[in-house]
This record gives structure tokens, C-alpha cells and sequence, in this order.
């Protein structure tokens, strides 16, 4: 490593970098083929987990937190009606969500990126999966979900956010229930995106209604089961 920066790896760093060493360069057919080995790996591993629903969160948040509490509770009750767990793997309160599911016998998924200060697996995965294109990780959590958990976290929350909100938007997908938890949290984005997008016309109304936004556990468990009642 220089200066901080990790060692760049087969992936995403060397797809969109510009300074990969030669040593490490693939050709672009052999990209495509090991972006397409990637999603078949994610297919064939995640087809038949039944109904699920992603949670996403951020990965700093310590285990004596009250949100890693929240976390892992929704989880808990998601599991206990028969839901699978995805989350991203790692620690925090993705950590939270999988130990939720761990608590209530729910299969517990974890999709994990190497990022450089997020390594490995947490402990409370039971179906692992490693992935070096995060396009192929968000294929996956998109996929093999009947709704999104946003709970508070950074770039890497609002990416998953934003991409929903944009498959859903664009009717790449189905829409399905995104619940944001922690009012004091998100009210600000989502006051901006009422004041400023939609009155702007940068986005409709009805897109900022793709949302809920709760610091109810009840609410959140209700509004992911009414997306999914006859799935499980």
C-alpha cells in the first residue's frame, strides 16, 4: 500500500482505474467472462432462498448501539415470518441484521466486497458470497429481495438507495417497499428531495412516495410483510 490506498485489485480497480500496473491487466474479454462467471455465481447460489428482504446500514456502528439493537431485532421478527436475510457482510449493522437472522433460524446472506477498510465476513453469515464487481453484488441484492431495510449508514447505503429508487423510477423493476429507519436520520434528505426535487420538477411527487420513512420496528416489520404476504 501507498500512502493509505489499498493494492489495486482484479475488479472494480482495474475495470475504472487508469493507473492498474500491466502486471495485474486483463484483457476485455476476460473481464466480461469474470463479470459473467460472477453473476452466474450469485444465480446459481441465491435461486430457491425463497422470500427475502435486503438490509443495508453502516458498517461503523459498534455492537452496544442502540440501532445495532434495532437492527437485529427487525431482523429477528423478519426471520421469525419466514424472510431470508441479505445484508452486505460485513460488520455493523449489517452484522446486527445476520445475527438477527441467526437469532430466529432465517437464512442468514451475507454479499461481501472487499473494501479497504472492511474486510472479511462477520461471523453471523451462513451463505457467503465474495464478489469483485459491486454492479454484480447489486444485481443480487436487488434480485433476490421483495424489499429494502435502510438503516442510517454512508456512501455505500445511499448507492444501494439510490439504485433502487432508480430501477423503481425507470420501471426497470418492480416497485417494492424501502423503509428508511431513524426520522432524525433521513428527514433531511427526504425534506430536500420533496422541497428541492420534486418542486423543481426534477423528479415527480409520486417518487419521493417510493420511500417510507419510520422509527416504528412495527412499521417496518408490517410494511415488509405486506409486500411479501403470499410469499411466505
Amino acid at each position: 500500500m501507498d500512502g493509505g490506498r489499498p493494492e489495486p485489485n482484479l475488479g472494480d480497480e482495474e475495470l475504472l482505474g487508469s493507473e492498474v500496473p500491466a502486471v495485474l491487466s486483463r484483457s476485455n474479454g476476460e473481464r466480461v467472462a469474470s463479470m459473467r462467471d460472477e453473476l452466474l455465481m450469485g444465480f446459481d447460489a441465491l435461486d430457491g432462498i425463497g422470500p427475502a428482504v435486503s438490509l443495508f446500514g453502516s458498517a461503523r456502528v459498534p455492537e452496544d448501539h442502540p440501532q445495532y439493537e434495532t437492527a437485529r431485532s427487525v431482523a429477528r421478527r423478519l426471520g421469525e415470518r419466514g424472510l431470508a436475510i441479505i445484508t452486505g457482510g460485513g460488520p455493523g449493522l449489517m452484522e446486527a441484521a445476520n445475527r438477527g437472522a441467526r437469532d430466529a433460524g432465517a437464512r442468514s446472506i451475507g454479499l461481501r466486497i472487499e473494501l479497504p477498510f472492511e474486510q472479511g465476513i462477520n461471523r453471523f453469515v451462513d451463505l457467503g458470497l465474495s464478489f469483485e464487481y459491486f454492479f454484480a453484488r447489486k444485481v443480487m441484492f436487488v434480485r433476490y429481495a421483495s424489499g429494502f431495510v435502510v438503516f442510517p449508514g454512508g456512501f455505500g447505503t445511499l448507492d444501494e438507495l439510490f439504485e433502487a429508487l432508480t430501477l423503481m423510477q425507470t420501471g426497470r423493476t418492480d416497485n417494492f417497499p424501502v423503509v428508511l429507519v431513524d426520522r432524525a436520520y433521513w428527514s433531511g434528505l427526504v425534506e430536500w428531495l420533496e422541497k428541492r426535487l420534486a418542486q423543481e420538477g426534477k423528479i415527480a411527487a409520486a417518487d419521493v412516495r417510493l420511500l417510507s420513512v419510520t422509527d416504528d420496528p412495527d412499521e417496518i416489520v408490517a410494511t415488509i410483510l405486506s409486500a411479501t404476504s403470499g410469499l411466505v
